[in-house]
């Protein structure tokens, strides 16, 4: 009993790996970036399903495929940990909230926009969103590692999405790797002509 027990409650189970994305979904706003730091937190440093490492490669991934940014880490993650099952409770567990919430907003919204409490509530939450994607910037930096090639990157990016903030993610993701590429090839050039 004991066993059927574990297989459904265990640390790697379905179950488990729904409720760990359905807490991420239902207290996580401002979608992707504000999503990394609390994903940090509870895949990396709790439940160790992950490292550092693959969390950069987690959103390196995620951010280059098309769709949005919690349904394919959570598919991402959940097929790590189960395969297309754990794809599939994963994915459910990070949309279900929205969905919940966004069919009880439109019962409610002619209340929700009228009332000031709720406008302050959310003005607060984009604040605190705010903070959490600066939050989850500043680990992902740190995992980098401070190099001079890394904070140029960073600058570069950051550059552009401060004078061009219409411009295409995609683009800089793009952008930045060509950099990097180049980077890496000049650098090894380096090393194969010093042996």
């Amino acid at each position: 009993m004991w066993q059927k027990v574990e297989a459904f409650m265990g640390k790697n189970s379905y179950f488990n790996i729904f409720i760990s994305f359905f807490k991420i979904g239902l207290f996580t706003f401002g979608g992707g970036y504000a999503m990394m730091r609390v994903m940090e937190r509870e895949f990396v440093e709790n439940k160790k399903w992950m490292d550092s490492k693959s969390m950069l490669d987690l959103l390196a991934i995620s951010q280059s495929t098309p769709g949005p940014f919690a349904i394919n880490s959570a598919t991402y993650i959940g097929y790590q940990q189960k395969k297309v099952g754990g794809s599939v409770a994963a994915t459910l567990g990070v949309v279900l909230p929205s969905f919940i919430i966004i069919i009880l907003i439109s019962i409610f919204l002619e209340a929700f926009s009228q009332n000031i409490h709720i406008q302050n509530v959310l003005k607060g939450i984009n604040a605190g969103v705010a903070v959490l994607i600066f939050n989850a910037w500043f680990s992902l930096s740190k995992s980098l590692g401070v190099t001079v090639i890394n904070v140029i990157l960073m600058a570069i990016g950051f550059l552009i999405s401060l004078f061009i903030p219409s411009f295409s993610v995609v683009y800089l993701i793009i952008i930045t790797a060509i950099f990097a590429i180049i980077y890496g090839l000049f650098m090894n050039r380096g090393k194969v002509d010093a042996n």
